[in-house]
């Protein structure tokens, strides 16, 4: 397999998802553009851990807003923004929720292809470069 090139070489991106087929393919597709995936977490419990044991920071974040049993990304979301981590949301909701910093996100609406996810990201980290 040839050596990855490009912005999201070595960068640091927290992947929240639960959906395992889904998971699998997003993690191979950063992981092939050099990204270094952390979890991926398919709840809001497990993205709060890596967050706040994540010694080396983060770079960015790929949330799927609705988690399972009523859970959503929400709370990950506003600890992201604490830190200064630059996040979007990848769902199939037609609707963010109604909070003003949630809704200016960016957002890819599932199902996501391999090109619009790694773009996407891209362009999330230009205003937090390495």
């Amino acid at each position: 397999m040839p050596e990855a090139t490009g912005s999201l070489v070595g960068r640091r991106i927290l992947l929240v998802e639960d959906e395992y087929l889904i998971v699998e393919a997003m993690e191979g597709w950063l992981s092939q553009a050099g990204a270094i995936v952390l979890g991926p977490a398919p709840s809001v419990e497990d993205a709060l851990r890596i967050i706040a044991n994540e010694v080396d920071g983060l770079d960015g974040a790929v949330l799927d807003v609705n988690l399972g049993d009523g859970e959503t990304a929400y709370p990950i979301a506003d600890r992201l923004a604490q830190l200064g981590v630059p996040y979007l949301f990848a769902t199939g909701d037609v609707r963010i929720s109604d909070n003003p910093a949630h809704r200016g996100r960016p957002r890819l609406e599932k199902p996501v292809s391999r090109a619009e996810l790694l773009r996407a990201v891209a362009r999330l980290l230009v205003t937090h470069p390495a």
